[in-house]
């Protein structure tokens, strides 16, 4: 009792997670069977965490992001992730997001809270959190920093999978962590029941072919880069975890149902439109230019936390001809073309997608 007035305390939102009657499926026949809602297959956004000017959490603002991703098609919430600059938040904060997403998605949508940190016993405990929050699964990164060989990430994350209940999500961004899970322990922890799927955000689509084949259908594997995940899902992949869904829900779900279904000309159509998103809003470090898009689009202040700034003036031209583009702002007659050049491989390894 003690641990759970701890957990709820600054949190008055909170309701706990319906027991009984079990919670609907979401995305059925194709979903992965959790303890709560499954993994969906689609359109998984990487939600930001809306700010104020000053970085104050801005609770309202963040009720309306997930109605209207509701309403727009999105298949799953990711909260607490890169995008949603989970390492600046309090731990009271933490709280308070994911409190706000049970009540306006929770048994509707899947909720996937981002728990992984920089050590093992810490991961474990953001792990149960996230649990008694509601969520229906938990995104765990790779420990950052410390370069852990492949063996230590297989004891890392079955050490989290054997002492949590709630099924976990693997998530690979080397370009951050500056560790690449391998191919074959991606495979070798797949086996774990309680290892569910994986994010891959290696830019590498030449690995999803033989993890499907090995990991089979019942594991989701999920596109962490939005320029690639069309291909990635054509290629046997079954989603993306998307920072361009938070600009373009229903285009993005609309190009996930084409290449789930292997429709590859409709996939690319639908897709079209968005390429200069995919490229733009990482022209600077996530989620930098996906902030000041939403902040264009009316949809939120625009705030973000210390290290990060504001949008350079730069790019203030680019992002907001590609969310034209994408039909999410009205267009202008002095719109550009979108034709900004493509960023480079080593923008990937920085770390900026």
């Amino acid at each position: 009792i003690v641990m759970w007035l701890s957990l709820t305390a600054g949190a008055a939102a909170f309701r706990p997670a319906r027991t009984g009657a079990p919670l609907p499926l979401h995305g059925a026949p194709h979903s992965v069977m959790m303890s709560g809602i499954p993994l969906p297959a689609g359109s998984l956004v990487a939600l930001v965490t809306p700010m104020h000017s000053d970085g104050k959490v801005d609770l309202p603002v963040l009720r309306e992001l997930l109605r209207w991703h509701k309403s727009e098609g999105t298949n799953g919430i990711v909260i607490l992730g890169t995008t949603g600059e989970a390492s600046t938040l309090s731990a009271e904060e933490k709280r308070e997001v994911m409190a706000a997403t049970r009540e306006e998605v929770g048994g509707v949508l899947p909720i996937v809270v981002g728990t992984g940190t920089i050590d093992t016993p810490s991961t474990i405990a953001a792990t149960k959190q996230a649990k008694l929050f509601g969520a229906d699964a938990a995104l765990v990164v790779t420990p950052y920093y410390v370069k852990p060989s492949q063996r230590g990430l297989i004891e890392h994350f079955t050490q989290i999978a054997d002492a949590t209940e709630l099924p976990l999500v693997l998530y690979n961004v080397p370009g951050r962590t500056g560790v690449d899970m391998s191919v074959e322990t991606t495979i070798a922890l797949s086996r774990h029941p309680m290892i569910c799927g994986l994010k891959d955000a290696t830019g590498d689509n030449t690995r999803v072919a033989p993890m499907r084949a090995i990991c089979g259908d019942d594991f989701r594997l999920y596109s962490g880069e939005d320029a690639m995940a069309r291909e990635y899902v054509l290629q046997g992949g079954d989603g993306v975890i998307s920072v361009t869904a938070n600009v373009a829900p229903a285009a993005v779900s609309k190009v996930m149902a084409a290449a789930a279904a292997r429709d590859a000309t409709a996939a690319s159509s639908a897709d079209a439109n968005l390429a200069s998103l995919h490229r733009d809003l990482f022209c600077e470090a996530n989620p930098i230019p996906v902030k000041w898009a939403l902040a264009r689009m009316e949809r939120a202040a625009g705030g973000i936390r210390s290290p990060l700034a504001a949008l350079d003036l730069e790019f203030h031209g680019r992002v907001e001809a590609a969310l034209q583009q994408a039909n999410c702002i009205e267009r202008t007659t002095a719109a550009t073309s979108g034709s900004f050049g493509w960023p480079s491989r080593d923008l990937l390894l920085q770390g900026h997608l």
